[in-house]
């Protein structure tokens, strides 16, 4: 008796709740969805605290989202997803600059030196370009010169990965820096990705991966929540290929499937297929690294702090790489009385970020704060903190030597599949996730998954350049 395959999908991210629904709607497989966590979205999920929905960072759907994903979304989502015009600063030379940088903002604020510069670099760049080379450092000089890169990319990128310019490969460059050359910063100063502006969400950004999730479910999807998967091995059941063990509270359960989806890191996917310590796949992914994150959450007694979505901060004379006003992104009013900043930290496992209390991570926003200009009105009346150990990968040169050897040996696991943000180690947006998850889906034929497909979708990925 024919059936349709079984798909364990391992995160309940964007990429999982993505292809869990996707796969349902299809009808092309049962599924099963395991997510350790008691809610989904992962890092793009959102919770409540002091009144309202707050993100892991500041998070907001682009306009560059493909058109059939944008209409499920919207579709899903009805009032609550709304259009809106970014306002965002970023610090630069002790001036504020409207964020996304607007032309006459930029020739009016900036110091006549900084100006000169940029157009004695813009020449340079096209009668004398110099040789990219491979890492960041070089990349960003031989296309944007050094006042930009010196001045904004090169601090930025050391807060950002902790790592000197000319440690990173050229590929973080093209991969975080999307106005990479003056003539695409050009067209963006002219002419900006979606007028300038942003898609969110009246219940924060988790609401999307929150709403895959439940039409997945009410698809057939099971979705076990609070079930981490701790092993994977090969099926003893006919029919089958894999058997995955997950735990929750204790309890353990076994379930057998034809395919694994897996969107978690792919280092801890090599360890959970029990893959020896001692061989060269479990040696490369010792060699894979991730930036953490230290989210600082302070509670203020004012109706509003500032009119801004987001501050940036590119300049290492403060620690925090952007502040946000969670309630001014759906121009939000409620709760009266308060709002909530989210300062976001990059940092190592460990360090003295990492480590800090509560109260001293407070007094470290605080004083970020009032050196650059915008002063906490009052003190804090409360303090959360949310530490994320995976927040962004580093692109170190050479990484994708490593990185090779483990997407290889994905690659020779019978039905699995390595895909999302985390699953390929990608510097990638909710949107980008949500493309491989149906893209996916559309390689799914029957029992089989259609490698060749699936190989001219990873070229396209490699295209993806992120949005802040």
């Amino acid at each position: 008796m024919s059936r349709l395959p079984h798909v364990v999908v391992l995160g309940g991210g964007p990429a999982g709740c993505g292809a869990a629904f996707q796969l349902r709607r299809a009808g092309k497989a049962t599924v099963t969805l395991l997510e350790k966590q008691d809610v989904v979205g992962g890092n793009a999920a959102s919770f409540q605290w002091g009144g309202q929905w707050l993100d892991y960072g500041s998070h907001r759907l682009h306009h560059t989202c493909a058109p059939d994903i944008l209409a499920d979304i919207r579709e899903m989502l009805g009032d609550d997803f709304g259009d809106f015009a970014r306002h965002g600063r970023i610090r630069l030379r002790g001036e504020w600059l409207h964020f996304p940088i607007q032309t006459t903002d930029l020739l009016r604020r900036l110091d006549k030196g900084f100006a000169l510069g940029m157009a004695r670099d813009m020449v340079m760049t096209k009668v004398a370009k110099a040789a990219e080379g491979d890492t960041y450092a070089s990349v960003l000089l031989a296309n944007l010169g050094p006042t930009m890169s010196r001045h904004f990319y090169f601090p930025y990128g050391r807060k950002m990965w902790g790592k000197p310019p000319e440690a990173l490969s050229g590929i973080q460059a093209r991969k975080r820096v999307t106005a990479g050359s003056f003539a695409k910063l050009i067209k963006r100063l002219l002419k900006p990705v979606g007028g300038g502006n942003y898609y969110y969400m009246r219940e924060g950004y988790g609401q999307i991966s929150r709403a895959y999730a439940t039409r997945a479910e009410s698809l057939g999807a099971e979705l076990a929540m609070r079930w981490g998967a701790t092993s994977i091995t090969r099926s003893t059941t006919p029919g089958y290929t894999w058997s995955v063990t997950a735990e929750r509270d204790g309890e353990i359960r076994s379930i057998d499937c034809d395919h694994i989806w897996s969107t978690i890191p792919i280092t801890l996917l090599a360890k959970m297929m029990q893959v020896p310590g001692d061989s060269p796949v479990m040696k490369a992914a010792t060699q894979v690294h991730y930036r953490a994150m230290v989210l600082v959450y302070v509670k203020l007694p004012v109706d509003q702090f500032t009119t801004t979505d987001a501050h940036y901060f590119p300049e290492e004379n403060v620690r925090v790489t952007r502040l946000s006003e969670p309630k001014n992104y759906f121009r939000s009013t409620e709760p009266k009385g308060t709002t909530v900043l989210c300062g976001e930290y990059p940092c190592a496992i460990g360090d003295e970020l990492w480590t800090a209390s509560d109260d001293d991570l407070a007094a470290i926003m605080a004083r970020d704060a009032a050196t650059a200009g915008i002063p906490f009105p009052s003190a804090p009346t409360d303090v959360m903190i949310r530490r994320l150990p995976q927040a962004y990968p580093i692109y170190l040169k050479g990484y994708e030597v490593p990185l090779g050897i483990l997407d290889d040996w994905a690659g020779s696991q019978p039905n699995v599949l390595v895909y999302g943000r985390q699953g390929l180690f990608a510097h990638d947006n909710t949107h980008h996730a949500l493309f491989m998850a149906y893209s996916a889906v559309d390689c799914l034929d029957g029992m089989t998954f259609d490698q060749a497909k699936w190989a001219g979708y990873r070229e396209i990925f490699k295209s993806h350049v992120v949005e802040d």
